[in-house]
């Protein structure tokens, strides 16, 4: 059966697996296959391969001890997890319905089976939930090597947004003053923390600050994390001239924050700025805004433009690192 692969050189067939798996992109209905000197590694998503890897679509065979959700329906499995958790997006109840018993049924490491019930919503971004089999909400999910608890009810996570993730915090260096202004349940501030960075987290979700005080313990890194519920902008008088590093994860209005930000801005900072735009012009709306909010007082250097993801038909999910230098 053909599936999305990634094609890799047999010598580095063990490092990628294990960096994919630790990402939970492994897909382990298939088996891994070996041709002609390169390792085939079969993944549940390729959307979220990192971009240095090659994906190729490849007949494998399914492994005979696994009994995977698409041998139980006659429709197309589509699904994403998140730890035990599987959540799908579904609107036809039927099939809703024969895709959880399927995805239950199966060998995969199933808990909890949850149906999108609306879209985003409200300043804390969260969406409601059909729980079609199992119970509750909750799950853990690891990436890179750290563990969050999530309430997929109360907070918002995005999975898909592991490897980007990862881009920025290979960035960060022992003793930095990061401040992720839009913190969520931490999936930033406590990698930085893992590498010595000190770091804060402000979010308006009451639930997502409990969640990144308890990421912080789990993690082992609650002495350098320091999470605040509340608006950052008025946080912000607290750490003013402070930061290193910014993170600006808040694609549909982060441009709303700008002088929050500057202000946040110590003498030499990186500001990872994320935004959504039409493909006609993906960068220019986000590099000029931050221009008119930190020119004159700081030089603007942008040193990445980056495609995260597609969003929508002809936009685009887009980040900007940004140094500013007073």
């Amino acid at each position: 059966m053909s599936v999305q692969c990634v094609r890799v050189d047999r010598e580095a067939g063990e490092e990628t697996r294990q960096r994919l798996a630790e990402v939970d992109l492994v897909e382990d209905g298939y088996d891994i296959v070996v041709e002609d000197g390169w390792l085939y590694i079969p993944v549940t998503d390729s959307a979220s391969v990192p971009a240095d890897l090659d994906v190729v679509a490849r007949d494998l065979p399914v492994r005979e001890t696994q009994t995977m959700p698409a041998d139980l329906v006659d429709f197309t499995a589509s699904y994403e997890r998140i730890g035990d958790v599987i959540v799908i997006d579904e609107d036809d109840p039927e099939r809703a319905a024969a895709l959880a018993d399927a995805l239950m049924e199966s060998d995969l490491p199933v808990r909890t089976v949850l149906n999108r019930a609306s879209k985003i919503k409200g300043e804390t971004r969260v969406r409601d939930w059909e729980v079609l089999a199992g119970d509750g909400t909750e799950a853990v999910h690891r990436e890179y090597g750290c563990e969050f608890a999530i309430d997929l009810a109360k907070v918002y996570f995005s999975p898909r947004l592991a490897t980007e993730r990862h881009r920025v915090v290979e960035q960060v260096s022992e003793g930095e003053r990061a401040f992720d202004m839009f913190a969520g349940v931490g999936p930033f501030v406590i990698p930085f923390a893992t590498r010595g960075a000190e770091c804060v987290g402000c979010d308006v979700n009451e639930s997502a600050i409990e969640y990144l005080r308890e990421n912080a313990e789990r993690n082992g890194v609650a002495d350098r994390i320091t999470a605040i519920e509340g608006d950052v902008r008025e946080v912000a008088p607290e750490y003013a001239d402070w930061a290193d590093r910014l993170v600006m994860n808040l694609p549909h209005s982060a441009d709303e924050f700008l002088d929050t930000a500057v202000a946040l801005a110590g003498d030499d900072c990186v500001i990872h700025y994320y935004d959504i735009q039409h493909e006609d012009d993906l960068f220019g709306p986000g590099e000029r805004a931050i221009r008119e909010f930190a020119e004159p007082e700081y030089d603007v250097t942008v040193e990445t433009r980056h495609v995260v993801r597609s969003y929508a038909p002809h936009e685009q999910n887009v980040v900007l690192d940004v140094r500013l230098s007073r």
